[in-house]
């Protein structure tokens, strides 16, 4: 290929490669010059064009780029239509993408012409996704260079490939101590289920014990005759050595360690070992939480058919410090739809835990406005909204906050930390929220006059919003509450320490921030004293929103 200034007498049949601004229009780049390109050219006074021309034996770039990934492509995969030489690669299923590491850095050195990128190793992927791009740098490569590369694309397998989710026969073993919170068991069992949901699988058989270890082997032999794929063990406590009591029970149960901790965090403490032919689990306390730790790569593992020995769980480390962060857009994947916004899952989150301290002796979110407790205006404007669930947490005073909202059907978190501020509340309700939570409308328990026409404001922009939204409500131009978080933002509030809130999150995030104008004052009124609930109670209809 020959790449320069070309006479435009002298480039018909050239490939332009930048684009030309025209008297009425432009000619793109990437355009086959013809007689009346280079005339209209000519009419725009250019007498040259810088652009490239292909000789006898070059590939252009998109045969090029797609005949490379049609080699790359296996079972599972399947390739776009190529475009401005660069060929898409879409997982066609649910499963993990395999990747031959070696021949995809061997590809990549060969020529610098041709390039791939891929998702890490064991990616887990989803119909559609993208999984891995080709692009051709020049408007062509020479057909020697491209045979060689597609050489190196030949062997058993796949350079490339899917490994599909299988469901597998689940059973869950908890373990107990005297006194122990049996809301911990429920969550850690839900958390555990939705877990096993994303593969197809469920909990068919489960039992909770007391946290000893003949209790535990007993019931691992229990649990065992069943022939289970699959044994997760949630302990009261988290394994601390390969002495510890679940990793001691196995081996009283007749079964065998394979191996404890992992070089993930968070997930360091799991343990893998097997009864016969069925894998056991010791579940780090970590994963009482929905967020992303080692105890969901193993699990895809598992759900793939791959075998997991202890040198796969030391290869882990690179890339296993865990921290969601949010997603970059997929490069040229206009043309292929997003998951229909109308399924993101919107969840509400009351912070009810605060000491009251500038109301004096009463707690504010117990005292009323038009005859109704602040907190109870918060909840029934959330209860009205088009939210999935909600939940509450308190702190101070927790079991008063719990009975004026009794009879209906929230979702109570306690957070024993709320002394250390408002950081600890929210991080308390962000834990506690489903896996399948796509965003969050944190509300503030002491904000009575905002309606659930604000709130179901806000879950509209951010079902209705490309990517991942702060739906922020404003009134002339002042930013208010309460703010729609999506989960992108999740691991980033978990890392808040002290008496903050997460409003400094929407400065570091301006570009993903979405505005919500509202036409109530509401968004600004809190009730932090006497004096401010006096004057809320002397003003008549003061909720506009309801």
């Amino acid at each position: 290929m020959k790449f320069g200034d070309i006479p435009l007498s002298q480039a018909d049949g050239a490939i332009l490669a930048h684009s030309l601004k025209l008297k009425s229009g432009v000619v793109k780049k990437g355009t086959c010059l013809t007689h009346s390109h280079l005339a209209l050219l000519k009419e725009a006074g250019y007498e040259e064009v810088l652009a490239a021309r292909l000789d006898p034996g070059d590939i252009p770039e998109n045969e090029a780029a797609a005949r490379l990934a049609d080699a790359l492509c296996g079972y599972g995969l399947k390739r776009a239509e190529a475009s401005t030489g660069r060929a898409n690669i879409h997982s066609t299923r649910d499963g993990l993408l395999l990747i031959d590491y070696d021949r995809v850095n061997r590809i990549n050195i060969i020529d610098e012409r041709i390039t791939i990128a891929t998702l890490e190793p064991f990616a887990s992927v989803s119909p559609r996704q993208l999984a891995a791009t080709i692009k051709i740098i020049p408007y062509a490569v020479p057909k020697f260079v491209l045979s060689d590369t597609i050489e190196l694309t030949e062997g058993l397998e796949p350079v490339l490939r899917v490994k599909n989710f299988r469901p597998k026969k689940t059973a869950l073993l908890m373990s107990s101590l005297p006194g122990a919170d049996g809301k911990l068991l429920e969550k850690g069992k839900r958390v555990t289920a939705e877990r096993l949901a994303r593969f197809g699988s469920a909990i068919e058989s489960e039992k909770t014990v007391p946290h000893n270890m003949k209790a535990i082997a007993a019931a691992l032999v229990e649990l065992s005759r069943d022939h289970p794929d699959l044994i997760l063990i949630l302990g009261a406590t988290a394994i601390a050595d390969r002495s510890d009591v679940v990793p001691s029970a196995i081996i009283e149960a007749g079964g065998k360690i394979e191996q404890f901790g992992m070089p993930v965090d968070p997930g360091n403490l799991l343990l893998l070992g097997a009864i016969g032919a069925t894998r056991i689990v010791g579940i780090p306390g970590c994963a009482r939480s929905p967020r992303l730790n080692g105890f969901d790569w193993v699990l895809e593992r598992i759900h793939a058919d791959l075998t997991i020995t202890s040198r796969d769980i030391a290869r882990m480390g690179v890339g296993g410090l865990l921290k969601e962060i949010p997603s970059r857009p997929q490069p040229r994947e206009a043309q292929l739809a997003a998951e229909p916004a109308a399924q993101r899952k919107v969840y509400g989150l009351v912070l009810a835990a605060g000491q009251s301290r500038r109301m004096g002796k009463d707690n504010k979110l117990l005292v009323t406005l038009e005859n109704k407790s602040l907190i109870r205006h918060v909840a029934d404007a959330l209860k009205a909204a088009s939210v999935e669930d909600i939940f509450v947490v308190t702190g101070h005073e927790g079991g008063k906050v719990e009975d004026e909202l009794a009879g209906h059907n929230f979702q109570f978190v306690h957070n024993p930390l709320y002394t250390a501020g408002l950081s600890s509340t929210l991080k308390a309700g962000i834990a506690a929220l489903p896996a399948d939570a796509d965003g969050v409308l944190v509300c503030l328990g002491d904000m009575p006059l905002t309606g659930s026409d604000v709130l179901n404001a806000l879950v509209t922009a951010f079902i209705e919003a490309p990517g991942e939204a702060i739906c922020v409500p404003t009134y002339q131009g002042k930013n208010g509450n309460p703010v729609l978080w999506p989960r992108s933002c999740f691991s980033e509030i978990m890392e808040l320490e002290g008496d903050v809130g997460a409003r400094s999150l929407i400065g570091l995030h301006a570009e993903t921030v979405v505005k919500v104008p509202v036409r109530s004052v509401s968004i600004l009124i809190d009730v932090d004293t006497p004096g401010e609930l006096r004057a809320l109670n002397a003003t008549p209809s003061t909720n506009q929103d309801r």
